[in-house]
């Protein structure tokens, strides 16, 4: 495999550190003062990515079209290449640039800490940090090969170009890397999340849902699992993430709560800490709180229809309120932005939004998902009607399970498995609207999408067009890797 080098500046993200940066900018000969406990926690704030995805998946995805510009849509580059499928240049938020290199700025992150807990004297007293900052490491890989190289398919992962999989601190102005193998990134990705898993404390954290606590951990499990088609640990790690595999609890109380609430109070409560669903939440630069709703390409009137306000399965529809910033500007409450001034007296400064990584909802799915493909139907049809008591206003389990004669009416198959995976994407898309989820389930199902324009085109990227897998950064690129096929 050919060996690259690559600037450490661009590989850590451009400065982007949030919780290490400080750190980072020390000489090498200071950071030996990294030497207890709390500051090796404090440095693994900034093991998570401090940028979104959404911006760009939701775009690229079949849950956007092209609302024109007759309304006031907003038109970004960030927004309009996406759906377009053609490459962003730039490293502005909300790109995959500025998401690349916060990966790598969190990987280094984690790097540090398990460097400095190598060499500490007492390192027994740094398990709980060691177990993040391998679990954080893993995730952030996980990420980036996910949108920079093909989706894990087993016959060909061992050829597939994959992307640098960093274990180390850096020492020089330049490091040495290759990109491997998708089969190789995931052998790293599976050794760091099961080395890390078990020495996670929850105890260990100010703030829990910032940090992988063992639930986020075995649901960040189930979703790497799914990628991989090992159903059966799917399901194992699902179960270990709530007490006796009971995830109902942890539901978002959509039709018991979240309808009452007025509009500032669903905004706070979506992306709280304190909600019961949100398993790991990040803190990112990023304007998607401001402008999710407003982007020229993005949630329009006719997939709300279908999606939202439309009947599903079960035979109504879900109780998802609907909001518009004029025209076909539609939204649901999700994201509220933080806004830090430049100063006290500034008018400019930095959008926060935070973002659930993992949730609740998306631990059930992927537990219904692999029960699917190891053929428990029956358990798989059992979490389907979970989710959907909690979504449905005056649900009554005799009017609206799902039955195999919905599944054959909706769905016209009378493949019960088709009917039941066919619904669980359905669920799932309507769940995660406006949070770059869909994208995923496009890759491992290898979904067609089409976008159609305005003026007539129609945008048809299939399950092996080159496009679906993101460029690389140019600077990456120009520094000798191997660049994605266009």
């Amino acid at each position: 495999m050919k060996k690259v080098y690559i600037y450490t500046t661009f590989l850590f993200g451009l400065g982007i550190l949030a919780g290490c940066e400080k750190y980072l900018e020390q000489p090498v000969d200071q950071r030996t003062q990294l030497d207890t406990v709390e500051k090796v926690s404090e440095l693994l704030v900034g093991a998570y990515p401090k940028a979104d995805y959404a911006t760009f998946t939701e775009a690229m995805s079949d849950l956007a079209l092209d609302k024109g510009t007759t309304g006031p849509v907003l038109i970004e580059e960030e927004n309009r290449n996406p759906y377009f499928f053609q490459d962003v240049p730039t490293r502005a938020q909300g790109t995959p640039n500025n998401y690349w290199n916060a990966c790598y700025a969190a990987i280094a992150a984690a790097n540090h800490a398990l460097e400095a807990i190598e060499n500490a004297p007492n390192p027994a007293e740094y398990q709980a940090q060691k177990g993040e900052a391998l679990v954080a490491r893993a995730y952030s890989h996980f990420m980036l090969v996910t949108l920079f190289a093909k989706v894990y398919n087993p016959a060909t992962a061992a050829s597939d170009p994959g992307i640098p999989y960093v274990t180390t601190p850096e020492k020089v102005v330049m490091g040495q890397y290759d990109r491997g193998t998708v089969a190789y990134v995931y052998e790293q990705i599976e050794k760091d999340l099961t080395e890390g898993l078990p020495l996670l404390n929850n105890n260990a954290y100010r703030i829990p849902k910032y940090h992988f606590t063992t639930t986020a951990a075995n649901a960040f499990a189930t979703r790497f699992y799914l990628f991989k088609k090992d159903y059966q640990k799917v399901v194992q790690h699902a179960n270990q993430a709530f007490p006796g595999g009971n995830i109902a609890p942890s539901l978002r109380p959509w039709v018991s709560v979240y309808l009452n609430l007025t509009v500032n109070e669903m905004l706070a409560n979506y992306t709280k800490a304190a909600e019961n669903a949100n398993l790991l939440l990040a803190e990112t630069t990023s304007w998607w709180s401001r402008y999710y709703g407003r982007y020229r390409y993005g949630l329009a009137t006719p997939i709300v229809n279908t999606l939202i306000t439309g009947t599903n399965v079960t035979g109504t529809r879900f109780a998802f309120p609907t909001y518009t910033q004029g025209d076909d500007n539609w939204l649901i409450l999700k994201f509220n932005e933080h806004f830090v001034r430049e100063n006290a007296n500034a008018n400019i400064g930095v959008g926060y939004t935070i973002f659930p990584l993992f949730t609740a909802e998306e631990v059930l799915f992927n537990r219904a998902e692999a029960n699917l493909e190891l053929g428990n139907l029956e358990a798989a049809r059992t979490d389907l009607n979970l989710y959907a008591s909690t979504r449905i206003e005056n649900y009554s389990a005799t009017t609206h399970n799902i039955t195999n004669i919905k599944l054959r009416n909706f769905y016209g198959t009378t493949n019960v498995k088709d009917g039941l995976l066919s619904t669980l994407l359905d669920f799932k898309a309507a769940e995660f609207v406006q949070e770059g989820m869909r994208w995923f389930d496009i890759l491992r199902h290898n979904i067609t999408v089409e976008h159609p324009t305005t003026d007539g085109q129609v945008i048809t990227v299939g399950p092996d067009d080159p496009r679906r897998v993101l460029q690389l950064p140019q600077e990456v690129v120009l520094a000798g890797i191997e660049q994605n096929p266009r």
